[in-house]
């Protein structure tokens, strides 16, 4: 039996469809439409001006990269930090911002994607499904534990991989024919 929709319903339809394509929208961020700014705690805040010419200020917002290694500083989401983390919209390329935004942007974004390089390794010695890794990298020499059976260690390109270990720390190989053939060797049982 169908119902019949009353004014109200509708009017409950129209919202809904509204909040449906405000979340499924691509809106672009741009130079023209932002002002970014630092805010005391160290984050970053965004008044962004929408295509309709109404102003909205979020104060506080976050960065992700949507191709991290292939393309770190084109399409960066820009998002809220609660609840969900709608984005709001996205930059198709960062240096298409004043310098001062593109600076504070890829400072937090360093922080997201905080990946030492790993430079030499002294030692991997596995026991009990684990493998304790000895390594130097470019912020100095770490030790740190990756859980094996997984996919922790996995390739990025060519050539190239990321290590994540136990606590969710990510260490990057840039080029695996940089480092000697003993250490090649060490990675064979990973990679």
């Amino acid at each position: 039996m169908l119902q019949e929709i009353r004014p109200h319903d509708e009017d409950i339809l129209k919202l809904q469809k509204k909040a449906v394509e405000e979340i499924i929208s691509v809106r672009l961020i741009t130079a023209e439409n932002s002002v970014f700014r630092r805010t005391e705690g160290g984050f970053v805040s965004l008044e962004f001006t929408g295509e309709d010419g109404e102003k909205k200020v979020y104060s506080r917002v976050t960065f992700h990269r949507c191709f991290p290694f292939s393309g770190p500083e084109n399409y960066i989401s820009v998002r809220e930090p609660e609840r969900d983390g709608r984005e709001i919209g996205l930059i198709e390329d960062l240096n298409n911002l004043p310098a001062d935004a593109k600076e504070m942007i890829i400072e937090q974004l360093e922080l997201r994607y905080f990946a030492p390089v790993i430079t030499k390794i002294r030692s991997i010695k596995e026991e009990y499904g684990y493998s304790y890794w000895d390594v130097v990298t470019d912020r100095g020499p770490c030790r740190f534990t990756v859980r094996m059976g997984g996919s922790n260690v996995y390739s990025i390109g060519v050539n190239r991989y990321l290590v994540n270990d136990i606590d969710g720390n990510r260490f990057e190989i840039p080029d695996l024919y940089k480092l000697t053939a003993r250490e090649i060797k060490l990675l064979d049982l990973y990679i």
